[in-house]
């Protein structure tokens, strides 16, 4: 069974870090960047970064710049976002995804089931 498996969420004081982790089981996560995505109660899904499928090429929202870190280890099959100096508004549930045809970032049709990040004193 081909799955995308998020981990690593929980709840962390602002100021604080987490690093999430993404992993694949039933197909190499390879020849796919994959992206982080997340969505706040509310409030859009929006995207946060994506790494392409060599690790050498990232790209980040606007929002986390300089803050978020997406890296990846296709030996592990793992794709990781290391979230530094999270702010209450970075409280959302958290996805990585693909696109399968086209092995890009945009619109992703192939989901994880998500884990919550909380940011909150």
């Amino acid at each position: 069974q081909l799955q995308l498996v998020e981990s690593g969420g929980g709840l962390v004081q602002p100021g604080g870090s987490l690093r999430l982790s993404c992993a694949a089981s039933g197909f190499s996560l390879a020849p796919f960047a994959i992206g982080w995505f997340r969505q706040a109660p509310g409030k859009e899904r929006e995207g946060v970064s994506c790494v392409s499928f060599s690790g050498r090429s990232t790209n980040y929202a606007d929002s986390v710049k300089g803050r978020f870190t997406s890296s990846r280890d296709n030996a592990k099959n793992m794709v990781y976002l290391q979230m530094n100096s999270l702010k209450p508004e970075d409280t959302a549930v958290y996805y990585c995804a693909t696109e399968l045809a086209s092995g890009t970032c945009s619109n992703p049709n192939f989901w994880g089931q998500g884990t919550q990040v909380t940011v909150s004193s």
